[in-house]
């Protein structure tokens, strides 16, 4: 935990100063419309596109996830095989693919691009799951890949990030206004910072309520895609499985939302949910039409 942490505080970090310094450099003025419309699409897109461009790396540090250069064993062996026949199928290039340690059933896929991508499982998975269903969870993260979720959640993250930037900033100077009398402009005074501090927080919630409902949707999509690699009954499988195994997850943040299985929580706390509930996912597996071809014209619905 104290890993994923300090990895986290030190990507930040090193973000906020580049983008600070790319700022100074071009003299953009944050105060004035255009100079706030700007700052808020670099610090809205700059965190969310150098997080897709380092995700491999990311992953493999904090998962403590192994690259499978050379198959030790007949395990590897397998495992390579059955991702390279599905990234074959799903018209996509070989990802890298490995094994992290970790006692639940899971999996996961991350990359900046659908043909230099990384396919990890859980020893918990391979421990826990015969070889149809892991088969089916490895064709559910090929389909993550072959969808281009991993680019799409980090566009959407960066238009989301933009908008708090810009309503909270906009509203501080209208309430900063008003507090002074109509004496300051662009802000900063005492009234600015506290309603754009407090509306950061607020905005940046229903953003990520928004990005959430967005994540629940992908994952439809990606045991579909799981079910046209695999099969429907080995899918279902599965997910029957994980439903029976079900804990919480150990995944970092920034690949949660790109594994088989998430953490469940009941009420509001539903709607910051990345996955669906399990019993919802096998239902609309079941109903689902099928249609391996769509999977490799990137059509999936």
């Amino acid at each position: 935990m104290l890993k994923r942490i300090t990895l986290f505080l030190a990507t930040n970090l090193a973000v906020m100063i580049l983008l600070g310094i790319v700022m100074t450099v071009f003299g953009i003025n944050p105060a004035r419309t255009s100079g706030l419309l700007v700052m808020a699409a670099i610090f809205g897109f700059g965190g969310s596109i150098i997080s897709l461009l380092m995700s491999k790396t990311m992953a493999k540090w904090s998962t403590g996830a192994q690259i499978i250069a050379q198959p030790r064993n007949e395990t590897e062996r397998w495992l390579v095989q059955t991702v390279q026949r599905h990234a074959q199928k799903a018209g996509i290039g070989m990802p890298d693919v490995a094994i992290y340690d970790a006692p639940e059933i899971n999996a996961f896929a991350t990359g900046a691009n659908r043909n230099h991508a990384l396919v990890a499982v859980s020893s918990g998975l391979l421990n826990s799951m015969n070889a149809d269903e892991a088969e089916a969870v490895l064709g559910h993260e090929i389909g993550h890949v072959a969808n281009g979720d991993m680019v799409t959640m980090a566009l959407l993250q960066g238009v989301l990030n933009t908008f708090v930037i810009v309503l909270a900033r906009v509203v501080g100077q209208v309430v900063d206004g008003y507090l002074s009398g109509g004496r300051r402009e662009g802000g900063g005074g005492i009234g600015y910072w506290i309603t754009v501090n407090v509306l950061q927080l607020v905005f940046g919630l229903f953003a990520s309520i928004i990005a959430m409902w967005f994540s629940r949707h992908r994952e439809f999509r990606a045991d579909i895609a799981g079910a046209e690699l695999a099969s429907r009954e080995k899918m279902i499988a599965a997910l029957e499985r994980l439903q029976a195994n079900h804990g919480e997850s150990t995944l970092p943040k920034q690949v949660a939302a790109f594994g088989i299985s998430g953490n469940m929580r009941q009420g509001l706390g539903a709607l910051l949910l990345s996955h669906p509930p399990l019993p919802v996912r096998i239902e609309a597996l079941r109903k689902a039409q099928l249609n391996p071809k769509a999977l490799r014209e990137g059509v999936v619905v």
